[in-house]
């Protein structure tokens, strides 16, 4: 069974936390724990190097993210959208499929 390796890297004063293995519902209790015990620090969340990444593990990790001064980075596009049907703000805009009668004028 593949489990999820949370390393800690601090640079510079900023904390991330980069993921390996597998990301699921029972291993994002694993990192939602992580996260209670740093508090209110800001920290970045690396899903970058990870394996694998199941959509309850996005259930999970809402709640323990609302509220919080986190970066998430690596996220493929499926998990950010993922993030925003549980109303949790990823942070990057998606480029829109039309523009506006404004924006063409211009």
């Amino acid at each position: 069974m593949a489990g999820l390796e949370i390393h800690r890297e601090e640079l510079a004063g900023r904390l991330t936390l980069r993921l390996t293995g597998t990301l699921d519902g029972r291993t994002a209790m694993l990192l939602r724990s992580s996260l209670d015990e740093l508090g209110s620090r800001e920290v970045v969340v690396d899903f970058t190097h990870l394996r694998e990444f199941r959509d309850s593990a996005v259930a999970v990790l809402t709640h323990a993210l609302e509220d919080r001064k986190i970066q998430l980075r690596g996220l493929a596009g499926h998990h950010e959208r993922m993030f925003r049907y549980f109303g949790l703000s990823t942070g990057s805009v998606t480029p829109r499929a039309y523009y506006t009668p404004e924006e063409v004028l211009a």
